[in-house]
């Protein structure tokens, strides 16, 4: 055999052990530290479910560079008040649309309209004068009021028109059937008024980085989720240092079912959205928000934004 032919095959030899080992020890390939990441995560999720003991469904999305990563993420959870980010996005996209005076336009209702946890509509000097929709917007998002929420549903249709816009942003699990406050009475088991996190979080990115909504539109509805005062120990709190946000929270009252979506903005790069809900077995259980900033936490790491 000729020498520079010996040379030559040696050579493609030694190449290709090196490659091999390269691989399997998982140097030069990123899919496979991702991989592994991912798979860790997933494992303190599940240790994070059994400690908590009940049930979490959560889904993180990179608007960058369209990684996602989740856990029960297809499973159906009670939406409680996370709907009414998304029902402000009906609402602007209404005014956008069919009705241009809407959001100027001042909305009426009576003390009898007044439900529970109503702390900006519900002031008598709001019920005698009204308010427009972009008020009620406003205080049905930062302050999660309810007969806010409720004046703006009949604006779309009720609860078969917010299940509608759903299904106009390509979301076919989601569903409202019911009005506040009646709407949190869920049980196990119970579709009515629920949605999943992956979908959810769809909504939330079309809304606010996607074409759902024109840009001043869009520009308006983050403006009201930065603003909001109920989520601060929720999906806020775990979130790494440095990283702002915008959210909507939700709170059932029974079977400790509570929830955050949002959309997180980190030093650099292309915003986060996040949906996270919990529930317990009990229909007396506690609301735990520390479980809701934990799974956050790992959703960012899962996604790899952070160590």
């Amino acid at each position: 055999m000729p020498q520079h032919t010996r040379k030559f095959r040696t050579t493609l030899t030694i190449s290709l052990l090196t490659m091999s080992a390269l691989v399997a020890g998982g140097a030069a390939n990123p899919a496979s530290a991702a991989t592994g990441r991912e798979d860790g995560v997933r494992a303190e999720l599940r240790r994070l479910e059994a400690s908590y003991q009940g049930r979490i469904g959560a889904f993180a999305i990179d608007t960058g560079t369209g990684r996602t990563f989740g856990h029960r993420a297809g499973e159906r959870f009670p939406g409680n008040s996370t709907f009414k980010a998304i029902l402000c996005g009906a609402i602007l996209d209404k005014a956008r649309t069919e009705d241009p005076s809407l959001m100027k336009r001042v909305l009426r209702w009576t003390k009898k309209d007044v439900v529970a946890h109503s702390p900006v509509s519900g002031l008598p000097r709001n019920v005698r004068n009204g308010m427009t929709p972009a008020r009620l917007c406003h205080a049905a998002i930062t302050q999660s009021d309810n007969t806010a929420a409720n004046v703006l549903l009949k604006q779309i249709g009720g609860p078969a028109g917010m299940t509608r816009y759903y299904r106009s942003l390509g979301d076919r699990t989601g569903r409202l059937d019911r009005w506040e406050t009646e709407l949190n009475d869920w049980k196990p088991g119970e579709k009515r008024d629920t949605i999943t996190p992956r979908h959810m979080a769809g909504n939330l990115r079309k809304l606010t980085v996607g074409d759902a909504l024109v840009a001043a539109d869009r520009e308006r509805l983050t403006g009201w989720l930065r603003a909001t005062e109920t989520g601060k120990a929720r999906i806020r709190a775990g979130l790494p240092r440095g990283w702002t946000a915008g959210d909507k929270t939700g709170t059932g009252g029974v079977y400790g079912t509570a929830s955050d979506i949002a959309i997180a903005w980190p030093p650099s790069g292309a915003p986060v959205i996040l949906a996270v809900y919990v529930r317990r077995p009990a229909a007396d259980a506690a609301v735990d928000e520390a479980v809701i900033a934990k799974t956050a936490a790992l959703l960012v790491r899962g996604l790899g934004k952070a160590s």
